[in-house]
């Protein structure tokens, strides 16, 4: 017997339906950490969140997007610090700051943060996946610094302080995943304090 839209989309029955960005990026996290993030469908998902798949998709366009939540209201966040901060701060300075804050979570959130990017920086699919995710995070970066120099957005300077405030992000990260006593964002802070040695004269 085959069921109509109504039907697949309805709320499963035993539990208030995850309606959030965020609750459905808990549900899927622990659902990938436990069976597999390939082991693992939208429909075990939606099932687990008592939502339909049809309602899935309104808030995710794949399971991949699901660990990253919502990344680009983050990203508008970031944006909006870094305008904040003006021009006040040396460049690297504001930068650091901007990136300790974006990267900034509470004691209660960070188990769950740490299975989120043990997924993000292990899976093979999540991994080729992070590059959209990536480009968007080093755009914001590459246009404040274009701004700061007023120099154009597609210039050398701003494209290689972004990647490198990336690669040091990422390398903060592993260093936090690898001790369950490191703080990230101190990690992160020494980290980038480092990095803005090498760009000292901008």
């Amino acid at each position: 017997m085959s069921l109509d839209q109504s039907q697949v989309d309805a709320p499963r029955p035993g539990r208030r339906p995850a309606t959030t960005k965020a609750e459905l990026t808990r549900i899927g996290i622990e659902l990938f950490t436990e069976r597999g993030f390939d082991a693992t469908t939208v429909d075990d998902i939606a099932a687990a969140a008592g939502i339909g798949r049809r309602t899935f998709f309104r808030y995710f366009d794949s399971k991949n997007d699901l660990p990253w939540g919502d990344f680009e209201a983050h990203l508008d966040r970031m944006r909006r610090d870094l305008h904040r901060l003006g021009g006040d701060l040396p460049l690297m300075d504001a930068l650091r700051v901007a990136v300790v804050e974006f990267n900034r979570i509470s004691p209660e959130e960070t188990p769950n943060h740490r299975r989120r990017m043990r997924l993000l920086l292990t899976v093979p699919a999540l991994y080729a996946h992070s590059t959209l995710r990536y480009k968007g995070w080093r755009d914001v970066v590459a246009e404040y610094v274009a701004e700061r120099l007023g120099v154009e957005r597609d210039d050398h300077v701003p494209n290689a302080v972004a990647w490198a405030m990336l690669g040091i992000a990422l390398s903060a990260y592993e260093q936090w995943l690898r001790d369950d006593r490191e703080n990230l964002t101190e990690v992160l802070d020494s980290s980038l304090r480092m990095l803005a040695s090498g760009f000292a004269d901008l």
